[in-house]
């Protein structure tokens, strides 16, 4: 405003210096200058070029729906809702079947089957028996596979039959080794100090202790 003023004095107009602040705030208060007038001036012309679009875009949205039903459009507008629901509830459920499947493998890992097809068979009951996956486990499984073994034992494998295979073959092994079975006396079979061996000796000579 201090501009003003002095244009304003180069006119023979000169405001006292007592009075030049009362001067510049009533300047200030209805006047602009020309950066701040074209500053104004380019936000509304840019306010003006947006709506101006806007107008235009809607224009053209509406000439789209020239001739359509109403009723048609929200029915359509419905079924592509539906459609986007049903895609979204079909990705989670893969999502959710990816995540139980390796859960139940990670899970059976340490389950010894009697044949690769024992195992995919028990996985199969498994996951049609609807067991419920939360947090990384299956729940339930435990008490499923307990009931499976109980009711189906041909598809797992006897850890404590197994057991007591291997230590009759090492047995057999090791007498084989020492002494042909039949020729070991009572005293041979009380010196054995594997326990399991000593059983096994005990029965291939019962006749010794009776």
């Amino acid at each position: 405003m201090q501009k003003l003023i002095d244009t304003l004095k180069s006119f023979g107009i000169e405001i006292p210096e007592d009075k030049q602040a009362d001067v510049k705030k009533a300047l200030s208060e209805n006047y602009k200058n020309a950066k701040e007038v074209a500053k104004t001036l380019s936000k509304v012309e840019g306010e003006r070029d947006n709506w101006k679009e806007r107008a235009e875009t809607a224009e053209e949205t509406l000439k789209g729906f020239d001739g359509i039903d109403p009723a048609n459009i929200k029915s359509e507008l419905e079924t592509w809702k539906q459609k986007a629901a049903d895609a979204e509830k079909e990705f989670n459920a893969k999502i959710y079947d990816r995540d139980f499947s390796d859960a139940l493998k990670a899970a059976l890992d340490n389950v010894k089957f009697s044949s690769e097809a024992a195992k995919k068979s028990v996985m199969a009951d498994v996951k049609e028996a609807g067991l419920k996956l939360k947090d990384g486990k299956i729940l339930g499984l435990n008490d499923l596979i307990e009931q499976m073994k109980q009711s189906d034992a041909s598809a797992f494998v006897d850890e404590s039959q197994q057991q007591a295979q291997q230590n009759q073959a090492r047995f057999t092994t090791h007498v084989g080794q020492q002494q042909t079975p039949g020729n070991m006396t009572k005293k041979d079979i009380e010196a054995i100090k594997d326990p399991s061996e000593r059983q096994a000796a005990i029965a291939q000579n019962i006749q010794l202790f009776q």
